[in-house]
């Protein structure tokens, strides 16, 4: 497992019960996640400290329960990486701090091409990996279907002193963009993709994961320039093995020399050897040499 331990304005303080509480930054949350099964918690205590709590409704749905006043948003950093929270419905703040692990892999390719690379980021939410991507020197296209992410995700470009890089903010169904790109003969050395569930374009167009991961790998082979440097598949779709990701790329890649490899990511909890498990990824990566 890939584990993103080098944070410091994040932390798992203790997990039980079917929920963790996390400091980011100088504010501590409570909120549920389905992986933790276990029921005894090592820091009682602690637990008291927390600013505020996501409680789901037995109704469906949930909200938050603020134990105090908290700012509207508040910054994390993450190496020379600037970011914006907000506590949002269906207990997100705008991060998933396990990412961390694909943010410093994607820079280190980026970097060591030492060439322009042109990245394609999918699903791009706020943009965690279009500002990682950008700060190692890359241009980046974001594509998201929502224009309240894809604002939140420029003011965490802007955060990060990265707003003079080249970045193109698109609001639109993804496989139509992509689609578009290929009648366009447009090109790029890198795609990122984080695929939901289960999502709806903007204009209401229907996104199923198993129904149509396969197509869009296939179609996004299209648009990849002669020389590649990567290709990566983010999921945190349950019950879908990090293989199969793996077997996508197998499959669509074949023209490509390359190495192929997947996995899971997580987060640690700090003084514990517990790791939360957070997600997986199947990656494609150029050789060096090849």
């Amino acid at each position: 497992m890939n584990i993103a331990k080098e944070w410091k304005d994040y932390e798992i303080i203790d997990m039980a019960n079917g929920e963790k509480l996390e400091r980011w930054g100088n504010i501590k949350l409570i909120r549920p996640d389905p992986q933790i099964i276990w029921k005894e918690k090592s820091y009682p205590s602690k637990w008291k400290d927390a600013d505020a709590r996501y409680q789901r409704s037995n109704t469906g749905g949930g909200g938050w329960d603020y134990k105090k006043r908290l700012p509207q948003s508040w910054q994390v950093i993450y190496k020379n990486l600037t970011f914006n929270i907000k506590p949002m419905g269906f207990k997100h703040t705008g991060l998933f701090p396990e990412q961390a692990v694909n943010w410093d892999w994607m820079i280190d390719k980026i970097k060591n091409s030492k060439r322009e690379i042109k990245v394609l980021n999918l699903f791009a939410y706020t943009g965690g990996a279009t500002v990682a991507c950008l700060s190692a020197g890359a241009s980046v296209c974001h594509v998201d279907s929502s224009k309240g992410m894809t604002t939140w995700a420029k003011e965490n470009v802007e955060s990060s002193g990265l707003r003079d890089r080249p970045v193109r903010f698109i609001i639109d169904d993804v496989i139509k963009f992509v689609q578009r790109e290929i009648r366009r003969e447009n090109y790029y050395d890198a795609i990122i993709m984080d695929p939901p569930s289960y999502g709806r374009g903007k204009n209401g167009e229907v996104w199923q994961f198993e129904n149509n991961i396969s197509e869009l790998v296939e179609l996004c082979t299209k648009v990849l320039s002669k020389d590649p440097v990567f290709f990566l598949i983010n999921s945190y779709t349950t019950g879908i093995s990090s293989k199969v990701l793996e077997n996508l790329l197998e499959i669509n890649m074949k023209k490509y020399p390359g190495k192929i490899s997947s996995g899971e990511i997580g987060l640690p909890m700090t003084n514990s050897k517990l790791v939360l498990p957070c997600g997986i990824y199947g990656r494609w990566e150029k050789i060096n040499g090849t």
